[in-house]
């Protein structure tokens, strides 16, 4: 004689605590996230082939515009307070001139003898002004840096 089967028992899986982890998440990540500040100066970077990774931390980026205006800044809202002010603590960079360059960098490797130099040039800034910087950096004893380039692909 054939038995009657019993009839399966759906399973209900609760979403609840599922969609409030994710709210809760969200609302962590939008509450603790720093945006960067705007950058000081725009500029367009020259094509190369290098595929080197710049330092992420303890960097110090001198940015060279079109119009040969240099801006110096430093990854650390620390160091930009330590070196230009409370008033430039959450600025991007500072716009400084060739006269005080040296004195400023001289003044930041003090400060942080682990920072690392990047040099931020645009396409269309002259070259005078470029090597015046490096000439710079080499009286400064600053013989290692990294120029900035947007990769070139073929």
């Amino acid at each position: 004689m054939p038995r009657i089967k019993k009839g399966r028992i759906p399973v209900k899986i609760d979403m609840t605590p599922m969609v409030d982890v994710a709210f809760l998440l969200l609302t962590f990540f939008m509450l603790t996230t720093q945006f960067r500040p705007p950058e000081e100066v725009e500029i367009q970077l020259p094509l190369s082939h290098s595929e080197i990774k710049l330092p992420e931390s303890n960097t110090m980026t001198l940015i060279i515009s079109d119009s040969s205006k240099i801006y110096l800044g430093f990854d650390s809202a620390y160091m930009m307070e330590n070196m230009f002010g409370q008033q430039n603590r959450n600025r991007q960079a500072v716009e400084v001139n060739l006269e005080t360059l040296p004195d400023l960098l001289i003044k930041a490797r003090i400060s942080n003898p682990k920072l690392r130099t990047i040099v931020k040039g645009d396409a269309n800034a002259e070259y005078g002004i470029v090597s015046d910087i490096m000439d710079i950096l080499k009286k400064t004893q600053i013989t290692r840096f990294a120029m900035v380039t947007n990769f070139k692909t073929n």
